[in-house]
């Protein structure tokens, strides 16, 4: 069983893999996993091409919704995206938040924070940087952020619960997030939850639906939607390497499901310290 820093080690290396391949590679594959599938097989079937501050450049074809397209941000707001890759997310909340605003992202793969930063450079955006650090440990001060989006990141993330705590530190009170996930409803099976490259292709680091949203409301966040709510189809030839016969016709017979979400929670405008001190 290979531990929370061995398991974030691999998801490093994959996304320093990602970082270097074409759109194309990573699309054809579940969340830029590379071969790991014969078919055509991209969780994100959302369309991030007609949307305004869209760079070529920066989309790498993964993820799995469009949070930017729910994070209601406003003129002047500063929008923190977490894992943000390339910076996609960071260019088309830029478009949202203008001149006025600011938009930072943060990733623990320097070779992102690279491509990211070379993009900004491409685009001359002077309101836009790229920070590399932990989700989990992000490298910006408390109450500073009006909006913090994310895209298929949460669910690579062992310690979950400390990345919602660190959303919690560093909104502003009545501050709000957005945040696109891969989630779980009935029970995985272990071989597919263990394998690393699948944990890297967004699927084995899933957590029930029910705990994911059951976190994010005892950490204090309020008024907590699902925004949007997708099934992801995992083609057969990636279950066939994971499960036999009589497992894969378990597995689609059961109630197991395995869904993108986009939820929504604000953190309560009286907010003055972390929850339960107050």
């Amino acid at each position: 069983m290979e531990t929370n820093e061995q398991l974030k080690e691999i998801v490093r290396q994959k996304y320093s893999e990602i970082a270097l391949q074409d759109k194309d590679v990573n699309a054809s594959s579940c969340c830029g996993a590379t071969g790991c599938s014969t078919e055509i097989y991209n969780i994100m079937s959302d369309d991030y091409t007609q949307m305004e501050g869209y760079n070529a450049d920066a989309d790498l074809g993964l993820g799995c919704g469009l949070p930017t397209q729910f994070a209601k941000i406003k003129k002047g707001d500063v929008v923190i995206d977490l894992g943000s890759g390339a910076g996609n997310d960071c260019f088309i909340a830029r478009a949202e938040t203008g001149e006025t605003g600011k938009v930072i992202g943060i990733d623990f793969t320097p070779a992102m924070i690279d491509k990211a930063r070379a993009n900004a450079e491409k685009l001359g955006f002077n309101n836009v940087e790229f920070r590399q650090g932990d989700i989990e440990h992000m490298p910006v001060t408390a109450n500073i952020a009006d909006v913090i989006v994310s895209n298929c990141v949460l669910n690579l993330v062992s310690d979950k619960d400390a990345v919602i705590k660190e959303i919690y530190r560093v909104l502003k009170p009545g501050g709000h997030f957005s945040i696109s996930d891969v989630v779980l409803v009935g029970d995985l099976p272990d071989a597919l939850r263990k394998d690393a490259e699948m944990y890297a292709g967004c699927v084995a680091g899933a957590i029930q639906k029910d705990i994911y949203l059951g976190l994010i409301k005892s950490n204090g966040f309020t008024n907590i939607t699902v925004q949007k709510e997708k099934v992801i189809v995992v083609p057969d030839d990636i279950l066939n390497k994971y499960l036999g016969t009589a497992e894969l016709e378990s597995f689609k017979a059961g109630s197991t499901g395995i869904f993108s979400v986009t939820v929504y929670a604000e953190k309560p405008v009286a907010a003055c310290c972390p929850p339960g001190c107050c």
